[in-house]
């Protein structure tokens, strides 16, 4: 599969491909300036974008899915240990607040810049 097939079946830029390529995340097979990617990374970018879904950071899914290969357990989910489960819970939960409480200034913000425009 070239660069621009993988790109499109996955949604992403060609950019990203190359900075997970950087990052050591997937390893295309390389002819020239070419990029041919085989079962191996389509399994492993699955999982890249699983995780990024979950919340977790590049330096996080590169621990997951880095030291053993992609086809002994391709689901991420079940990579991870109960206590990243619930380290991961609680920090998706702090942002959902961080996030409420953010769309309640703008709407108190905005509702007050309506009002004194009136």
């Amino acid at each position: 599969m070239t660069i621009s097939q993988m790109a499109r079946l996955y949604g992403v830029s060609l950019r990203t491909l190359r900075f997970y390529e950087d990052r050591g995340l997937i390893k295309p097979r390389r002819e020239g300036s070419a990029r041919y990617y085989r079962s191996a990374d389509r399994t492993r970018m699955g999982m890249i974008l699983r995780g990024k879904k979950l919340g977790f950071t590049l330096s996080e899914i590169t621990d997951l899915i880095g030291g053993r290969g992609a086809s002994e357990t391709p689901d991420i989910e079940e990579r991870l240990q109960p206590q990243q489960i619930a380290n991961q819970i609680g920090h998706l939960e702090r942002q959902r607040e961080e996030i409420d409480s953010a769309i309640e200034r703008l709407r108190a913000t905005h509702s007050r810049l309506s009002r004194d425009a009136a």
